[in-house]
């Protein structure tokens, strides 16, 4: 009766083995989507979001109308000539002295500032002596405030463009006063 019953469980084991296995035929998969996924061309538009709008399925990808950005502090003074001349009554960082690295501002000001206005703020950058741009100011010449400087850093002044993507407002506030402390020194 024992080998009766071994000799059953090894033939069922056979079975069960020889019974998925076909060469012939695939096997079953239980959801092929997920083996087998749709291949989607990586820049084709999609019409996920059509709508009558005609924006072609771009409206699944806005941000909703007036959200901001986490963390993001929005900036008050609108970029006109009215409010580049409020900007120079601003005569105070929003940072205290724990969070104004000179060191740090020093390094930006190189990075971004310093091809054009010269690394002592002179207006004598490595590009106005190739002359490929012409008319920098020197600091010493200007009046500026703390203010005024990053206003010009968030929405540009004529042949300067904006640096409000490449630099935080931390950031640029920090360049700011930098720029004062190369001012004093001129």
């Amino acid at each position: 009766m024992k080998s009766l019953l071994k000799i059953a469980f090894v033939l069922g084991i056979v079975v069960s083995f020889s019974s998925c296995k076909d060469n012939l035929k695939p096997n079953y998969q239980y959801m092929p989507n997920m083996y087998e996924s749709v291949a989607y061309e990586t820049y084709s538009e999609s019409g996920a979001f059509n709508s009558p709008t005609g924006l072609k399925g771009k409206e699944g990808q806005l941000p909703a109308e007036g959200s901001i950005k986490r963390g993001f502090v929005p900036y008050g003074i609108p970029n006109t000539t009215e409010g580049y001349n409020f900007s120079k009554t601003i005569t105070t960082s929003p940072l205290d002295s724990t969070t104004l690295d000179i060191k740090k501002a020093e390094e930006l000001y190189g990075i971004y500032c310093a091809i054009c206005h010269g690394t002592a703020g002179d207006g004598q950058g490595k590009l106005v002596k190739q002359q490929k741009f012409l008319g920098v100011p020197n600091y010493k010449d200007r009046q500026i405030t703390v203010g005024s400087i990053f206003h010009v850093q968030t929405y540009g002044l004529n042949s300067m463009g904006s640096y409000a993507n490449q630099l935080s407002q931390q950031e640029r506030w920090m360049i700011a006063a930098y720029v004062l402390e190369l001012k004093s020194k001129l």
